[in-house]
């Protein structure tokens, strides 16, 4: 049984989306506005928030990105009668693990939140394997082929960053955000360093890489379909 927090000011919508969870065996409770959304998002534990995100107080976008300034790491899918693309990025880069169009099929949406909440628990897991390369996070390691190599603590936060987002677009903003923190004078530029030293230290070639890839005008993408942890 999965916690879920619903933000949904449509009461028909809201009413329906709490009877499926419930009906799947999950707990839901609903937020009716954004503000109230936050607040309840920030003061408890979740699963899994769905998050509308043309609501009253506090859009979802603003919603989103302060659970995630708050520390909050739940996966949260988007509800949104918006289709345009550049819609769907604003809300990713604000911290939303997925985007779904209203309107929006019951069978679809439980798809979805089965993928979020296997990704959720995932990321609990603390060893990863990808390619020639083990991180062990609890001793803060990293080998390939089975030697350990030199990493700093900042370069271990980083991969554990994209590790934990595999196949997830990362805007420099958002990489910042989440390993070194809020208010921290790091530069597009330093993103881009610490990047390039990763390279060198899990790319078989650095400067083809196969991992982590830069996605032009965006960001960087961690990619491994093989990628495993335990």
């Amino acid at each position: 049984m999965a916690r879920i927090l619903i933000v949904e000011d449509e009461p028909d919508l809201a009413l329906s989306l709490e009877e499926d969870l419930r009906r799947q065996g999950h707990q839901a409770t609903v937020a009716r506005d954004g503000a109230q959304g936050l607040e309840l998002g920030t003061s408890s534990s979740w699963d899994l928030v769905l998050l509308d995100v043309m609501l009253p107080k506090m859009d979802g976008f603003e919603v989103c990105s302060e659970l995630r300034r708050a520390g909050a790491t739940t996966p949260v899918i988007l509800l949104t009668a918006r289709t345009q693309e550049a819609e769907k990025v604003l809300g990713l880069d604000s911290g939303a693990d997925d985007y779904v169009t209203k309107p929006f099929s019951l069978r679809e949406l439980r798809a979805r939140i089965r993928a979020q909440l296997r990704r959720g628990s995932r990321e609990t897991e603390h060893v990863f394997h990808f390619g020639e390369c083990e991180v062990n996070f609890d001793r803060a390691e990293l080998r390939r082929s089975g030697q350990p190599v030199d990493v700093t603590p900042q370069e271990l936060r980083l991969l554990g960053v994209f590790l934990r987002n595999r196949g997830r677009v990362l805007s420099r903003d958002r990489l910042i955000e989440a390993a070194w923190g809020n208010g921290t004078a790091i530069t597009d530029r330093a993103v881009d360093t610490h990047v390039f030293n990763l390279r060198k230290k899990i790319e078989p070639v650095p400067s083809a890489p196969r991992f982590l890839i830069g996605v032009r005008g965006l960001g960087y993408r961690f990619e491994d379909e093989d990628l495993t942890n335990s």
